[in-house]
C-alpha cells in the first residue's frame, strides 16, 4: 500500500495537463455496451484505477476491450456478450459499475446487477435509477444484494427526478436512447459530463435534445452505429490544480480546458483573493499571500462542485477569517475534516455545516484518505504545511488522479510515493 510523503512551502510554478475527465470515461464506456456491431472507439480515457475496474465489468460481460494507455484509446466491441450480469466482486469496487444496467436492458431487455459500493459518503442510493427504468415499463425486483431488471420493449416515458442525479441521468439516458417513442427527463442532471455522454450518444445515431439543460428529451431509435469520440478534460482535476496553486501563491496555467466548466469555482477562489484570468481554453491562477474568507454551499452543477468541497475547506483552512461551507449534495462528506484538525486546522462541524476558522500556517502530520477528494485535499494541506507530510490510502486517489504526484512534482512541489 502507497503514501505520498510530501514537505511542504514549495510555490507551484508552470504549465499541467489536465487528464480526460474520468466521470465522462466511465458512463461513456458502460454506453458502448449499446453497440451490437461494430466498435467505440473513446479518447482521452485516463490511465485510472476506476477505469481499470470499468473495463473488468464490460470484459465480464462479453466486452472485447483493446487499449493503448500511452495514447489513452480505448475500442469497445460489444457485439457478442455472454452474460447479463455484473456480479458483486466487480460492481463493489467502484459504484459507477451500475451505469452498465441502463445499456444492458435497453440491449437485451434483462440486467442483473450488484448494488454499487466504491467510497463512503453517507446513503447514496440507486432508487432514482430504477424509478427511471420502471417508468420505461421494466420490472425491478431485489434479491440477495442484486437489482434485476426486464422488459420485453421498453417504452418512452416522462420521468421526474426528485433531486439532480448525476449518474441517475445517465443510466436512464443510455436505456431511453433504444426505446419505443420519446422520453423526457424532468429535473435532470446538467453536468458536462452529461452532455459530453449524450454528444457520444447522439454520435452513435441516438437523439437527444437539451442536454445540459434540467429538462431532456431522447426519442428512441432501432439501431445505433460505430462511434469515435474524444472526451472531455477533467474539471474536478483542474479545480484540484487550481486550488494547489492558489494555496502555495503559485502561478498556475491551464492549457485547451473549457473554463465554464468551473465557473462557480472561479467565482468563489476569485472571491477568496485569487487571481484568475481567463480567455477561450486557457486559464491563468496566480495566488495571493493569504486568501480571504469564503461562504460556500455545495449544489449539483452549475453550483459549486461537491467533489472540490474537501480541497476549498483546505484552502479556507489558512484564510484570514472565518469561513462557512455546507455541503448539500452528500450527507457524512465531512470525513476530511478529522485529518485537517490533524494537520493544525480549526474547524467546527454542525450537521452539514463546517465554520472554518483560518489559522497562519498548518503543519505537517501523518494522515489518511478517505476517499478520491478528501485525499487530494490532503495532498494540498501538504503542501502548504510546515514541514513533512505522510499521506497514506493513496490508493484512493489513484482512482481519481492521474499520476498525481508526477504532475505536482513537474510544478515545484517537493513530493514522492513510497512503497510500504
Amino acid at each position: 500500500m502507497d503514501k505520498f510523503m510530501i514537505q511542504g512551502g514549495k510555490k507551484l510554478s508552470g504549465s499541467v495537463e489536465i487528464s480526460g475527465s474520468k466521470n465522462s470515461a466511465l458512463p461513456i464506456l458502460a454506453a458502448a455496451l449499446l453497440l451490437d456491431k461494430g466498435e467505440s472507439v473513446i479518447h482521452n480515457v485516463p490511465n485510472l484505477s476506476d477505469i481499470d475496474a470499468m473495463l473488468k465489468v464490460l470484459e465480464h460481460l462479453g466486452a472485447r476491450i483493446t487499449r493503448d494507455t500511452k495514447e489513452r484509446t480505448v475500442t469497445v466491441n460489444a457485439e457478442n456478450l455472454t452474460s447479463f450480469e455484473a456480479p458483486y466482486d466487480l460492481v463493489r469496487k467502484m459504484r459507477a459499475s451500475f451505469l452498465v444496467m441502463g445499456p444492458l436492458l435497453a440491449r437485451g431487455g434483462k440486467a442483473k446487477v450488484s448494488l454499487p459500493g466504491g467510497c463512503v459518503l453517507g446513503p447514496r442510493p440507486v432508487n432514482l435509477h430504477l424509478s427511471g427504468f420502471q417508468a420505461l415499463g421494466a420490472k425491478i425486483e431485489e434479491e440477495h444484494g442484486y437489482v434485476i431488471a426486464s422488459a420485453e420493449k421498453l417504452k418512452g416515458n416522462i420521468i421526474y427526478f426528485d433531486r439532480p442525479s448525476h449518474t441517475g441521468t445517465e443510466n436512464v439516458m443510455t436505456s431511453a436512447c433504444l426505446a419505443e417513442g420519446k422520453t423526457t427527463l424532468v429535473n435532470a442532471a446538467c453536468d458536462p459530463e452529461v452532455v459530453d455522454l449524450a454528444n457520444f450518444l447522439n454520435a452513435m445515431g441516438a437523439k437527444i435534445d437539451g442536454a445540459g439543460s434540467s429538462a431532456m428529451q431522447i426519442t428512441g431509435v432501432k439501431k445505433l452505429k460505430e462511434v469515435e469520440h474524444t472526451c472531455i478534460k477533467d474539471r474536478l482535476e483542474a479545480g484540484t490544480f487550481m486550488m494547489a496553486a492558489a494555496l502555495t501563491s503559485g502561478y498556475l496555467e491551464i492549457k485547451d480546458f473549457i473554463p465554464e466548466h468551473l465557473d462557480m469555482v472561479i467565482l468563489k477562489m476569485r472571491e477568496m483573493g485569487v487571481d484568475i484570468s481567463l480567455n477561450r481554453k486557457k486559464i491563468m491562477v496566480k495566488g495571493p499571500s493569504r486568501l480571504k474568507p469564503v461562504s460556500v454551499t455545495t449544489f449539483p452543477f452549475p453550483g459549486f462542485p461537491t467533489d472540490l468541497q474537501a480541497s476549498l475547506m483546505t484552502l479556507a483552512s489558512t484564510a484570514s477569517g472565518s469561513s462557512y461551507i455546507r455541503e448539500t449534495v452528500f450527507e457524512d462528506r465531512f470525513a476530511h475534516v478529522m485529518e485537517l484538525i490533524r494537520l493544525g486546522a480549526d474547524i467546527k462541524i454542525s450537521g452539514d455545516k463546517a465554520t472554518v476558522n483560518g489559522v497562519s500556517k498548518l503543519k505537517g502530520a501523518s494522515v489518511m484518505a478517505s476517499d478520491i477528494r478528501a485525499g487530494a485535499a490532503l495532498v494540498l494541506a501538504g503542501l502548504s504545511a510546515e514541514d513533512q507530510t505522510e499521506v497514506l490510502r493513496v490508493y484512493h486517489i489513484d482512482r481519481g488522479y492521474e499520476r498525481f504526484e508526477e504532475k505536482l512534482s513537474r510544478l515545484g512541489a517537493e513530493i514522492k510515493r513510497v512503497k510500504t
